[in-house]
């Protein structure tokens, strides 16, 4: 049974980018080594994309980075340079949510995970991350 999914409202730092979430209050966090996400700290948690929605004229401020396969795509802020949310590698149905980006208020628990991204195909085999942005109640339903 999955937990209760409630709203958390986050976005950057110069609040240009809001956007909100469907998740859980309490969510597992993927915190990456690799030269990317290393370089800005990247610690997120992973949810199907249909739970995540941008506000107002938030993709107007947004730019996008990729590199490397091109599968990730790594969107921040234009004008404060915060990655908030990005599409992952590991989840291209997903969407990678910067766990310090969310307003204070509504997230309970945080268990953070390493993901080895520097030996990325051996980690995605093992850390079972593809299954964060499947819905499980759909999952449930066809089983």
């Amino acid at each position: 049974m999955e937990p209760k999914l409630v709203v958390h409202n986050g976005g950057c730092h110069c609040r240009k980018v809001r956007w909100h979430v469907l998740a859980p209050t309490s969510v597992v966090a993927w915190k990456c080594n690799c030269s990317d996400c290393s370089m800005r700290g990247n610690t997120h948690f992973v949810v199907p994309h249909e739970r995540f929605e941008l506000l107002g004229d938030s993709k107007e401020y947004l730019t996008t980075y990729t590199f490397g396969t091109h599968t990730a795509k790594h969107t921040f802020c234009k004008i404060c340079g915060i990655t908030s949310f990005y599409t992952p590698r590991s989840n291209p149905d997903g969407i990678a949510v910067a766990f310090r980006c969310l307003d204070p208020g509504t997230l309970s628990h945080v268990e953070i995970r390493p993901y080895d991204g520097k030996n990325w195909e051996n980690s995605y085999n093992q850390s079972g991350i593809s299954s964060c942005s499947k819905d499980q109640s759909a999952i449930d339903s066809t089983q």
